[in-house]
């Protein structure tokens, strides 16, 4: 190296190898996301997360401040996930009865692979949606996935698919609801019906009538 190159070399700022926060906030996040789905929020300890993730326990107070905030991190994460995963049907690139088929079974299968999601659901409409309340993230994120349900029923209805006057909020919850009953009650349900309600077929056979019910309910009339 020359003398002059040395010299310009010097002059370089020395790079820092960058540090990576965002890892070990997933890495709490994720451990979070375990715990307060087994213990809800009062119950999960900050030590616990701590040890799961393999992290010190201050680092948990430095990127977060305490552990409601973590909750509320922890709420934005699985609602977060839902979206990302909801947007990734590209829903609105289906004809309007294969799209309608596609979010009922994306919900009926997401709610069977992430049992977390339906607790720390259920944690935070025992506190009043509190949280969620407060997070300008849920509260965006919610307004921007709300117009969903409504573009299928508005294109279904414009080729004579779908009847007209659904209102899109409704048929949500109904959506949502026949999905989300099932895998909360399903071991009381086993007692009440006699038959178990986790087997293969048993799932096979209620998402089955789960679309069979939603495509009765926007079928025009005259199909009915």
């Amino acid at each position: 190296m020359t003398e002059e190159k040395s010299a310009e070399a010097r002059k370089q700022p020395r790079r820092r190898h960058p540090r990576r926060p965002d890892l070990s906030q997933t890495r709490i996040l994720d451990a979070a996301v375990v715990e307060f789905a087994a213990n809800g929020l009062t119950g999960t300890r900050v030590e616990a997360i701590a040890e799961r993730a393999e992290i010190n326990k201050r680092m948990i107070y430095q990127y977060f401040g305490n552990k409601e905030l973590l909750y509320q991190a922890v709420i934005e994460k699985v609602y977060r996930d839902v979206w990302d995963a909801e947007a990734a049907l590209n829903l609105d690139q289906l004809p309007p009865r294969e799209a309608l088929i596609a979010l009922v079974t994306f919900v009926w299968n997401y709610y069977l692979k992430h049992p977390e999601f339906i607790t720390i659901l259920n944690s935070e409409n025992q506190l009043k949606a509190v949280h969620f309340r407060k997070s300008r993230i849920l509260r965006d994120g919610a307004a921007n996935s709300r117009p969903l349900v409504d573009d299928i029923l508005r294109r279904g209805e414009a080729d004579g698919t779908f009847r007209v006057g659904i209102d899109p909020i409704q048929l949500g919850l109904t959506i949502t609801s026949i999905c989300y009953y099932y895998f909360t009650n399903h071991a009381t349900s086993s007692i009440v019906y006699g038959k178990r309600m986790m087997t293969r077929a048993a799932l096979e056979q209620r998402l089955a009538f789960n679309i069979q019910t939603i495509l009765a309910i926007v079928a025009p009339y005259h199909h009915v």
